[in-house]
């Protein structure tokens, strides 16, 4: 159905995925008309109207973005060995796409860590990501979170798998780094709460639960929701990002490159410092052991 003149118009890039599932239903119950945007709009069974379109193909992007107010960013190749230049390319055509198509702002969801720090290439490509969306002119509203916990989220999935399947644990010494995971359900009302908000335009804000974790602590509470007990852990000085994703890849579906990718980031701490989005989107995240327990009921 095509919107009426009061509702505004969103445009779900990853609409299929882990996040942009989950956000296209609460976009439209708040009154919005949203377009999901996917490589095959055929098959799509979602919410909201589909529209064809590819990051990776400037060319596709014109259509699904004319007349669009706001445009959420939901798209990254964790999967590819060349990531960095893939998203970079991705990003830039997106943002030229996106002013031609006159929208007002673009949402981004990064990654946390400071910038003066040592950035993963993984972090460090979601900083540019941000750069780029923007070099054209549209504001941009980042959103930058830690692990994200939910059904079908990769970090989670690793966890849950790791938990499930080994009855004691050898991790690195990147386990004992601090983060702050939060809930899926959470970085959606986020994300949402900043859709057409015009003083979160061009603003960037930290997201994250409740708890700085280490990622041994959270393996040893997930354990406790999933198996009612936890398990034994002992870290190992020397385990590198190719041989932990070689390890991870033997003992969940997570692939190895997107395991090294991801592994390669663990070592960054990445907690929130800036609690201004609780004056922007007001509500108190959940915490770890509860969005556990949301996880393991939605799978």
């Amino acid at each position: 159905m095509p919107p009426t003149p009061e509702q505004s118009v969103v445009l779900v890039t990853g609409a299929t995925g882990f996040v942009g599932s989950r956000l296209v239903p609460e976009l439209i119950d708040r009154g919005l008309h949203v377009r999901a945007m996917t490589r095959h709009p055929e098959t799509y069974d979602g919410k909201g109207d589909p529209v064809a379109g590819d990051v990776s193909d400037p060319g596709t992007l014109a259509a699904p973005l004319e007349g669009v107010d706001v445009a959420v960013y939901l798209v990254h190749s964790l999967d590819d060995d060349d990531f960095e230049a893939k998203d970079a390319e991705a990003a830039r055509g997106f943002g030229l796409a996106a002013v031609a198509g006159g929208v007002r702002q673009i949402v981004f969801l990064g990654g946390l860590g400071k910038d003066s720090d040592d950035l993963s290439p993984h972090l460090r490509s979601r900083r540019e990501v941000e750069r780029l969306l923007g070099e054209s002119g549209v504001p941009v509203t980042v959103l930058r979170a830690a692990i994200v916990v939910g059904a079908g989220g990769i970090s989670w999935e690793m966890t849950r798998q790791l938990v499930e399947n080994l009855p004691a644990m050898i991790v690195p010494k990147w386990a004992s780094t601090r983060t702050q995971p939060i809930a899926v359900d959470d970085v959606v009302h986020y994300l949402a709460g900043v859709v057409g908000l015009e003083k979160a335009f061009g603003q960037t804000y930290e997201i994250g639960g409740p708890e700085q974790l280490s990622y041994v602590e959270m393996l040893q509470q997930a354990a406790e929701v999933i198996q009612g007990r936890k398990v034994p852990i002992m870290t190992v000085p020397v385990l590198t990002p190719g041989l932990s994703s070689h390890w991870i890849s033997f003992v969940t579906d997570v692939d190895t490159t997107t395991g090294r990718n991801l592994i390669e980031s663990m070592g960054t701490e990445v907690i929130v410092t800036d609690h201004s989005i609780r004056d922007v989107v007001p509500g108190e995240p959940m915490t770890y052991a509860e969005a556990v327990r949301r996880a393991v009921a939605d799978h």
